[in-house]
C-alpha cells in the first residue's frame, strides 16, 4: 500500500482508496480528493509537513497526517 506521503515532487498518482473516519474523512472528500482523482504533488516544505498539491484544476496544501490516509497507485 502506497500512500500520498510517499509520492514525490512533480510525481503524479491515482487515489485508491481514503482511509480515516468521519469529518477527517469527510473533509478530505469534499476538497475533490475522491477515488479516482489524480493528484500532482508540486512541493513538500523544508520538513516535509504540509505539502502541495494540484487536485482537479486547484491547489491545496496537506497535512502529513492527512496525506498518509490517502491510498494511491
Amino acid at each position: 500500500m502506497k500512500t500520498l506521503r510517499e509520492v514525490k515532487v512533480g510525481e503524479t498518482c491515482k487515489v485508491v482508496k481514503l482511509h480515516g473516519e468521519g469529518a477527517v474523512k469527510r473533509r478530505i472528500m469534499d476538497m475533490g480528493i475522491t477515488k479516482g482523482a489524480e493528484i500532482f504533488v508540486r512541493k513538500v516544505a523544508p520538513l516535509g509537513d504540509p505539502m502541495e498539491v494540484n487536485v482537479r484544476g486547484y491547489e491545496l496544501s496537506l497535512r502529513k497526517a492527512d496525506c498518509e490516509m490517502i491510498e494511491v497507485e
